[in-house]
Formats: structure tokens, sequence, C-alpha cells
């Protein structure tokens, strides 16, 4: 083979990735936005309470093998519902903690234990705790809109109508008209009060239930078990919030 066809080949194999790791700055001018002058009505959410609320949860899971030790947990506050039913101050608040278990199995296909090791493998199990409450709003940052009633009436118009034969003929039937419908209704679309998460705090206390010791040769510490009791507590902080119109003052465009 030439050199030509020997550097041919070569490159038809080896290719030469070139970049540019160079950024380039780019300059920036600060703007001044534009304003409307005056008092001015804006509508924004509202913050109506700040809540800070401790669910108690206690829940016993069930694992689909035995369970040689539980190595790592990870939890996730989830909420499902946060509703203020208005025109009450009630709160209403569910969901669910969503928690990751990873532990050690004992797998004898690997290698049978003894009386000094147990040969296990490392699974993860994802359970949902489901939490429901109702608590009341007692003090309000700021009072919500109360929701208007939606109204519906019903109105007649007067009809005179002669009386059949057997009737005096000076007598007329004087009544409203069944034969008509009348309604004036109005509604209202108000504004729906809902829930932002702050932050969430657990403190949990996870107890086995049916721990027994391993079958065959095994150190006297060691065992399994299937269910575990899980005791909970859930501190969860929430803002409640309401878009509402407000008035703001603006008396000048100059910068600040």
């Amino acid at each position: 083979m030439t050199d030509s066809h020997k550097d041919l080949h070569k490159g038809a194999n080896h290719y030469d990735c070139k970049g540019s790791s160079t950024i380039n700055s780019c300059k920036n001018q600060p703007v001044t936005p534009s304003v409307s002058i005056g008092k001015i009505f804006t509508k924004v959410p509202v913050v109506l309470a700040e809540l800070d609320l401790q669910i108690n949860i206690n829940e016993t899971i069930t694992f689909p093998e035995p369970v040689l030790e539980i190595k790592d947990i990870k939890k996730r506050v989830i909420l499902t519902q946060c509703r203020l039913l208005l025109p009450t101050h009630k709160l209403f608040v569910k969901g669910f903690v969503r928690k990751n278990i990873q532990y050690a199995s004992p797998c004898h296909e690997i290698e049978h234990s003894t009386h000094q090791s147990v040969a296990s493998d490392l699974h993860s199990y994802t359970v949902d705790l489901p939490f429901d409450c109702v608590t009341e709003i007692k003090d309000f940052l700021s009072m919500p809109v109360m929701p208007k009633l939606n109204d519906r009436q019903e109105f007649d118009f007067g009809v005179s109508k002669s009386l059949p034969s057997g009737y005096p003929e000076k007598d007329q039937l004087l009544s409203s008209d069944i034969s008509q419908f009348h309604q004036e209704s109005s509604q209202f679309y108000n504004e729906l009060a809902y829930c932002e998460l702050v932050s969430s705090k657990i403190i949990e206390w996870d107890e086995a239930l049916d721990r027994l010791p391993l079958h065959g040769p095994a150190s006297f510490y060691e065992g399994c078990f299937t269910k575990i009791e899980e005791k909970m507590v859930l501190d969860v902080r929430l803002k409640v919030l309401q878009d509402q119109q407000i008035r703001v003052a603006s008396t000048t465009n100059d910068p600040c």
C-alpha cells in the first residue's frame, strides 16, 4: 500500500474535531421603563394568609419481598387539593407523601448465607402515603373578596280574557299568561382563592413489625421483615392567595 493510500485510509477512520470555546462578551445598557402616572387600578395576587400546618400520618407499608435492611429513603410532598371554601374560613388540604425506599433484600442466588456473611440485592420500592385535613384561617393578612351570589327572578304580565258560557257577561278572567315564561338572571364569575406550597419538613419513624431471623446458617444479628409501621409528622407552610383589584399611586417616571 502506498503512502498516499495509507494516509487516505488513516483519514477515513480518524477525524479531527475542532471547535471554539471562546464566548464573546456583550455589553448592556440599563433602560428605565415607562410607567403610567397617577392613581392606577391593577389586578394582582394578594396574600390572604400564610400558614404552618402540622399533619400526622400513621401507615403500615408492606414490601413485595423480604427486606434485610433499609439503605435510604427519599420523600417528596405533593398537594392535590388546597381549597379555601368561601364564604367560610375553612381550608381543605389533601395530598400525599411520595416515599421511595431503597433496601437490601437477601439473595441466595449470589451466595448462600454463612455465619459471617449475607449476600443481598439492592432494590427500590415507591409508595404514596395520603393525608387529608381541614383547618380554619382565623387571622387573615388581607381579607378575601367574598363571592357574589347569582340571582334569578321570574316575572309575569297580566292578561284579560273573556269567560266561557256559564259566567256573567260582564265578568272577565284576570290573571297571568301561563303560556309565557319571563325571567331575569345574573351570574358572577368570582375569583377563586388558591395556594402555593412554600416549604415542608418531615420527621419520621419507621419500625419493622415482623422481623425474623434468617433461615439457615447466618449471624444471630441478621434478620428480615416485610412490614414496617410508618409514623410521620409533616410540617407544611402554605400561602393562600386571591387575585384582587388594588389601586397603586405613581407620581413620577424618574429613575430610582
